[in-house]
């Protein structure tokens, strides 16, 4: 169960965001759609716990984040949240594969196998040697997918997952988020002003 109530936020007491309730139950995915300078990323940041909200609660799992310190944050979040950033978070001296194992690493979750196994479905596999700063941009995009799904979190967190993809590998990214989201018993947030995921969800919220 994910649920969130009167969350509130501000930068500087000068750019003020209230958003939508939301709640979502197991197994159940959420689109939120919404143009740029909405608010989208700043949502996605508070649940994930990468920013805190000046009021309201967010509860993941039973937790409410707010309660957790910093040590409790950040061992929940490696334990239960995978993140897809709108802007790559790699480590550029590493390969695709070698960032992959460092993020099983961290997590005591080591499998080539799996690492394996999403790269080929991300179309990818190829460009596992590959330094990340030598990908296009649709590849880093689809390698950051990898990244967030490496360690078969409980709540996958995507931020524009499909902005720099055409039609054929906009389904396959979506279509291979909610297949780990269903494997997984995990669930998936996708926050985008991608119009062409609409059809991909039964849930959404506009922001």
């Amino acid at each position: 169960m994910i649920k969130t109530r009167d969350i509130k936020f501000d930068y500087d007491n000068q750019v003020f965001f209230e958003f939508p309730d939301i709640e979502i139950k197991n197994r159940e995915n959420l689109l939120i759609i919404g143009n740029s300078g909405i608010g989208k990323t700043t949502l996605l940041h508070l649940l994930a716990g990468l920013l805190e909200s000046k009021s309201g609660s967010i509860e993941l799992f039973g937790k409410e984040i707010s309660n957790l310190n910093s040590y409790q944050l950040d061992t929940f979040r490696g334990e239960n949240i995978g993140i897809v950033f709108q802007r790559s978070h790699f480590v550029n001296s590493l390969t695709v594969k070698e960032n992959l194992e460092l993020a099983q690493f961290i997590a005591n979750k080591k499998d080539n196998n799996r690492i394996n196994t999403i790269l080929k479905s991300l179309g990818i596999l190829d460009k596992s040697d590959k330094n990340t700063n030598q990908l296009s941009q649709g590849e880093k995009q689809r390698a950051s997918i990898a990244l967030a799904i490496v360690n078969s979190p409980k709540l996958i967190l995507a931020d524009e997952p499909t902005s720099s993809l055409d039609d054929e590998n906009c389904d396959r990214v979506i279509k291979l988020l909610k297949k780990q989201a269903s494997e997984f018993n995990a669930q998936l947030i996708v926050i985008t002003h991608d119009n062409r995921l609409k059809k991909h969800f039964k849930k959404s919220i506009k922001l």
